[in-house]
């Protein structure tokens, strides 16, 4: 491997409990570069960090699986839920054969990367992406509705069917999130998720899993392991929302609720991004990966 993160990355397996988990690995130049382990949202896959893999530029070496119940994982059975995923992060790391790694997170995966710091120490310093600070569970909601409401079109994709893979990305196009950022990697990142045969191509997305992970999101446990966090951390939060809105997951409000120890875990807005440009698009992909390098050298 000449260490171009620009390249297709190498695709490998690492037993979990269930099944097989599918990992992606961009590497570095160097044998001996830092590793940062990277995860995905409640319906995404790997190829989702290969933005900002391709701004790395090779100087670390990106880890990011597919996590269970999506894309090369969707074949892995329960238990689904944000523990199961952070048991699995120990499993790969384990399988790494390294002491430790810099743990990074968006969306759910940052809920997922928080609670892996908490119930397993070793994995040293994390980057919250536009997550991992949660709020209480509303009551009186049905888990489906609850998801719904937080994720919208994504939800209802799972129950989607697609003729061809151009119709996919033309729902894609078409998500208001992206809007003047539509790129290849984006391009291969949505069409990762598809399986099936034509004409009824679906997401690999399995509902279960995705509404095992939704709930989880707000127990008590995952809830509150921004709090416990061991090492220093930090939260990239997007400035707009999901479906490109301004109000987006997060705000000085919502996170001076949320009682964040700022001494701890270290809030820094992006301007100019939504939920998923924060990750995939230019400015957001570029700052991810300025925090992740200089988050390797501490």
């Amino acid at each position: 491997m000449t260490g171009d993160s620009t390249a297709v990355p190498e695709e490998f397996r690492v037993p979990v409990d269930g099944g097989e988990l599918a990992v992606l690995r961009w590497p570095a130049a160097r044998a001996d570069a830092p590793v940062v382990l990277a995860l995905h949202g409640i319906t995404a896959n790997a190829l989702s960090w290969a933005a900002v893999a391709e701004r790395l530029a090779g100087r670390v070496t990106l880890v990011a699986p597919d996590l269970r119940g999506r894309a090369g994982s969707a074949g892995i059975d329960g238990p689904f839920g944000i523990a199961a995923h952070a048991d699995d992060v120990a499993a790969l790391v384990a399988a790494l054969g390294l002491p430790r790694v810099l743990l990074t997170g968006h969306s759910m995966g940052a809920f997922v990367a928080a609670l892996a710091a908490v119930r397993h120490p070793r994995l040293v310093r994390r980057l919250l992406v536009d997550g991992g600070v949660g709020f209480p569970l509303p009551t009186g909601l049905d888990p489906d509705a609850l998801i719904t409401s937080v994720i919208g079109p994504a939800m209802t994709r799972l129950s989607m069917t697609f003729p061809d893979r151009e119709s996919y990305r033309v729902f894609w196009q078409r998500h208001p999130a992206f809007a003047g950022a539509w790129s290849p990697l984006v391009d291969a990142y949505t069409q990762r998720d598809l399986v099936g045969a034509e004409p009824r191509l679906r997401s690999s997305c399995r509902l279960d899993a995705v509404r095992a992970d939704g709930v989880g999101q707000f127990e008590p446990a995952v809830l509150s392991a921004v709090h416990e966090l061991s090492c220093p951390a930090e939260l990239l939060w997007a400035e707009r929302g999901l479906m490109d809105e301004p109000q987006g997951l997060y705000d000085e409000q919502r996170l001076t609720a949320a009682k964040l120890d700022r001494d701890r875990v270290v809030p820094t807005l992006v301007p100019g991004t939504n939920h998923y440009t924060v990750l995939v698009g230019d400015e957001g992909a570029a700052t991810v990966a300025r925090h992740l390098l200089a988050a390797v050298m501490v």
